[in-house]
Parts: structure tokens; C-alpha cells; sequence
């Protein structure tokens, strides 16, 4: 798998990310300036330093890192925890405890205390904790600024060219993804979670054979840990062969119990395989196996995905309703809202427009209230637009609907976020299909993102709207032939698109 950031209050527009971890070396042998074995290269450190004035801090840090890099982020946070306290002004700790923290709250809650720390830290681990705060608000231009300076002054160092790797996939360049994440097994071949990295940089342009080759590499570096299977696990439902998917999934838990990724990976399979009883139960053995409030959140919320794929519309709220109440319970702002906003979604598919815009007012509501960083709140304002215009469009109101896209348009555009750029021609081509512009669909649509079904469903039926069967049926094709993890805009269209192909 591929860490994901805690959802944030802009759920349709979250950043999901996959970072980097390092090789797994004996914990405590780093100094605070280089890996032993490394040469300074210039009078620069090779590698990025750690840190810290505590020895004990620092090997607690890297302990915890080793179980970070193997995504095992309920024992990683327990060691980062001691590592911070060991060493109050320590700023690494806080960076990795909110990769791996279990909600938005807590996320933000360490972000915020790396950046007040960073100051105190190397270059190295200021520029990599300012790129998690800019990828935190989906500002993927400056994130990729900030990684690219990492990889500039460190270019010997795998895991500033592996998160340099991802912030390109971030963007969708994958080839440039690609060089980079070859770059870092060339450094270093034992370097085991770079190929985990280059699997996932292959697997959107359909380089099927060697993402394959990369994560076997990966499983064959680390045969202990729970992710290579896993990942492996991911490229098979990928493909479509869902029973050697499930089986992979079963080693990474007979590996490790609680990797609770694992659990969403074999639903998702069962999901394809329209077995959603049997996804259902899968998602209720994460959720009586959790070990902290990020696996009980992500179960409910797969639970609610089988629900919509099923078109079981009121099954779907009812759990989304449990997971605000957790949240609310937990009083995490950041979750109550990203659970509204899908609320949102859920509804608007459902043709339910009025009911749509009360919970993505609501959802804005929520993080206008709370203590949420100006920056964040600002992006909430811009995200309630493209909200209220697929509200808009769920109620047949083209003039509302172009009134927000417009808005959210500029805000994008503005912004210079690639990310947002691609959302705002995705509302502008659904704009234009409601339209019968379908020319116009094809042109906005295609510089969406394509490696969603959502929009790959809405740029075949613009094809098939201007007369073009053949290309629509290529077009619906690649949606369906693609079988991500559960996701809500997958669940929406994925019916349609097996039909249409």
C-alpha cells in the first residue's frame, strides 16, 4: 500500500500521498549528521541528518522509523511519542507522527509542532516537514518546490530521491516519478521501499509487467513485512485477478494481524467480485480488530462505499451518520467535516441536491468555526464551490453550476495548484456534457485526471454524445478495466462504465 494523509475538511480535493521510508538499518547507528558509511560529498551532508541532543531520542526516532517504513503505524507512533518527549524541541518525531497519525486532528496537531520546531532543525528536515505542510493543503506546486530542494542538496540520499519520486506521481508525472525512484535503487539496491514507490509510479500508465517486477523486488528485499505483499496485493485487484489479489492480502495479514490495509484490499476484491455481504464482513473484522480510531474510521467509511456500490443509498448515510458521531465523539472538527462533505457526495449522487448542499454548507460551517489554520480555512471556501457545483448539477441548475465552477475555477487557476486546475476543468467539462457541448466536454475532461473512473465515465459519454462509439467504448474500457481500492467516485459510476465498455 501507499500511506494516505488523514482526510482534511476538503474531501473530495484531499491529497493522498505515498512517502518514502528508507531501508531498514540497525536503530541507533545514525548520527546526527550522517549514516555511517556515507561521505560528505562538497562539504554537504549525503544524507538528510537527524537531528537531536538525546541519544535515546534518536533511537527511539529510528526505531520508530524502521516500524514507519513497514507502514506498522500504530507501534511507530508509540516510539515517536517517546522520542519527542526525550527531546521537547526534537522536530522529526512530530514530522513522522503526523504521517502516521489515526485522524485530521492529530495530523494537524504534529504538523503544526514540526513547523514551530523546524526552525531548529537541519535544512534537510525543514525543507521536508514544508513540504508535508504545503501537501497538506493540496498545494502540490509548492510541495514539489520544496522536495526538489531536498533532492538538490541531498542527491545522495534514497529517501529525499524517493520523496522526490512521489511529489512527480503527486502531480502526475510519472515518468519523471520513474527516473527518480531508479535513481534511488541505483544509490542504494537494497533501498527496499523505493521499489515499493516505483510499482505505484508504473501502475498508472498501465506499465503492468514492470510495477510487477518492482514490487517482487520489493517482496524479495523484505519477505518479513506485511506491505510487499500488499502492494503486490494492490497491482493484482488492479488487473483483475482478484483471487490471487485476495491471496496476498491474506499473507500480508498472516504477517501482521492488524495491517489493517490489508482488510480494505480483500473488500475491495469481493466488492469487484460483487460478493458485498462478504466485503461487508471483512470491513467488520477491521473494525472488531482496531487498534485505534483511524482503522474504526476507515472500516465505517469503506462500509458506507460497499453500501453506494450496492445503490443501497440510505445503508451508506446511515453508516456515514456513525462516523461523524465517532468523530464528533473524538471531537476532531477536521473529520466531522470531511464526513459531511461525503455525505454530500452520497447525496448528490442520489439526485438529492437540496439535501447535498445542506451537509457541504454544513461541512464549510464546521471548519469556519474551528481552529484550523487560515490557509486551510481559505481552501475550505474555494472547495465549498466546486461542492455546491456538483450540487448544482445534481439539481439541474447549469446557471448555479457555472456560477461555482467559475468561482472555484479562478481560485484554482490562482492558486497554480496542479491538482485544483484538473478539478476545475472536470466541473467545466460536466458543465459542458449537461450542455450537449460535448466538444467542449472532451477538451475540459481530458485535462482532468485520467486516472479517475469518475471522469473517465463522464469523457466516454462526451465521445458517445458526438458520435464517436469506438472512442467511447475505449474510453469506458480503461475505467473499467482499472480496479482501484474502494472509493466513493468509483462506487458512483462503476456500474455504468462496465456497461458502456
Amino acid at each position: 500500500m501507499r500511506r494516505l494523509f488523514p482526510l482534511l475538511p476538503f474531501t473530495a480535493l484531499a491529497l493522498t500521498a505515498a512517502l518514502a521510508g528508507c531501508r531498514p538499518r540497525e536503530a541507533g547507528t545514525e548520527t546526527a549528521t550522517r549514516t555511517p558509511g556515507d561521505t560528505a560529498a562538497a562539504g554537504r551532508d549525503v544524507t538528510v541528518p537527524v537531528t537531536t541532543t538525546s541519544e535515546e531520542a534518536r533511537t527511539l526516532y529510528l526505531r520508530g522509523r524502521h516500524l514507519s517504513d513497514q507502514l506498522r503505524a500504530h507501534d511507530a507512533r508509540k516510539l515517536f511519542e517517546q522520542a519527542a518527549a526525550q527531546d521537547p524541541a526534537f522536530a522529526l518525531p512530530h514530522y513522522d507522527l503526523a504521517i502516521n497519525s489515526a485522524g485530521p486532528k492529530e495530523f494537524l496537531d504534529h504538523l503544526t509542532e514540526a513547523v514551530r520546531l523546524s526552525g531548529q532543525a537541519s535544512e534537510g528536515e525543514r525543507l521536508m516537514i514544508l513540504a508535508l505542510q504545503a501537501g497538506s493543503t493540496s498545494d502540490s506546486r509548492k510541495s514539489l518546490e520544496y522536495t526538489e530542494e531536498l533532492a538538490t542538496k541531498y542527491p545522495s540520499d534514497p529517501r529525499a530521491l524517493s520523496l522526490l519520486g512521489f511529489a512527480y506521481s503527486g502531480v502526475q508525472d510519472y515518468e519523471k516519478a520513474v527516473e527518480e525512484l531508479t535513481r534511488a535503487t541505483q544509490l542504494d539496491p537494497g533501498y527496499a521501499p523505493a521499489y515499493n514507490l516505483l510499482g505505484y509510479a508504473y501502475m498508472p500508465q498501465r506499465r503492468y509487467p514492470e510495477a510487477e517486477a518492482a514490487f517482487k523486488k520489493y517482496i524479495d528485499l523484505v519477505p518479513g513485512d506485511p506491505n510487499p505483499y500488499d502492494s503486490y496485493a494492490e497491482l493484482l485487484l488492479r488487473t483483475g485477478r482478484f483471487d490471487e489479489s485476495i491471496a496476498q492480502y491474506r499473507k500480508a495479514l498472516s504477517v501482521d494481524p492488524h495491517f489493517s490495509s490489508s482488510y480494505l484490499g480483500i473488500a475491495s476484491n469481493l466488492t469487484y467480485q460483487g460478493k458485498h455481504a462478504a466485503a461487508a464482513a471483512e470491513l467488520r473484522k477491521l473494525y472488531d480488530a482496531a487498534r485505534d480510531d483511524g482503522d474504526r474510521r476507515n472500516a465505517m467509511l469503506n462500509r458506507a462505499v460497499v453500501f453506494v456500490d450496492q445503490g443501497k443509498t440510505p445503508e451508506a448515510l446511515r453508516e456515514m451518520d456513525k462516523l461523524y458521531d465517532l468523530d464528533a465523539k473524538l471531537g476532531d472538527t477536521a473529520a466531522m467535516s470531511a464526513d459531511a462533505q461525503q455525505m454530500g457526495d452520497i447525496l448528490a449522487d442520489a439526485g438529492r441536491a437540496g439535501e447535498a448542499t445542506k451537509r457541504y454548507r454544513h461541512s464549510l460551517a464546521l471548519t469556519e468555526a474551528s481552529s484550523l489554520s487560515p490557509e486551510i480555512k481559505g481552501f475550505a471556501r474555494l472547495a465549498d464551490h466546486a461542492n455546491l457545483a456538483r450540487a448544482a448539477l445534481a439539481a439541474g441548475s447549469v446557471p448555479g453550476a457555472k456560477r461555482h465552477a467559475e468561482a472555484f475555477r479562478k481560485g484554482a487557476e490562482a492558486s497554480q495548484d496542479v491538482g485544483r486546475i484538473r478539478t476545475a476543468h472536470e466541473l467545466l467539462g460536466l458543465i459542458a456534457l449537461r450542455e450537449k457541448d460535448y466538444d467542449g466536454a472532451v477538451t475540459h475532461l481530458g485535462e482532468a485526471d485520467q486516472t479517475d473512473a469518475y471522469i473517465l465515465s463522464a469523457l466516454a459519454a462526451a465521445y458517445q454524445g458526438k458520435g464517436d462509439a469506438e472512442k467511447a467504448k475505449e474510453v469506458a474500457g480503461r475505467a473499467a478495466d482499472s480496479h482501484p481500492l474502494l472509493t466513493l467516485r468509483n462506487a458512483f459510476v462503476r456500474h455504468k462504465v462496465v456497461k458502456t465498455a
